[in-house]
């Protein structure tokens, strides 16, 4: 992934936030939402004022790839 000047912004937009299903109540979930722009905003669901990154789709396509293939699955232990 490169980094931009812009990855990390606060958007001035109002967007669709969503999260995972596997989201649980103590909010250890990022959430994601499409910009006007055609990329997908990031953040952290129990800061959800704070600041969020910005991704094209085409990262987060090779993102969730990697996810998909297991890449990350030791992360998560």
């Amino acid at each position: 992934m490169r980094v931009r000047e812009h990855l990390h912004v606060h958007l001035q937009e109002t967007l669709a936030w969503r999260k995972s299903s596997a989201s649980n109540p103590t909010g250890n979930c990022v959430e994601l939402a499409a910009t006007a722009d055609g990329g997908v905003a990031m953040r952290n669901s129990r800061h959800p004022g704070g600041p969020t990154l910005v991704y094209t789709r085409a990262e987060i396509a090779a993102f969730l790839d990697g996810v998909r293939a297991g890449e990350f699955d030791d992360l998560a232990e």
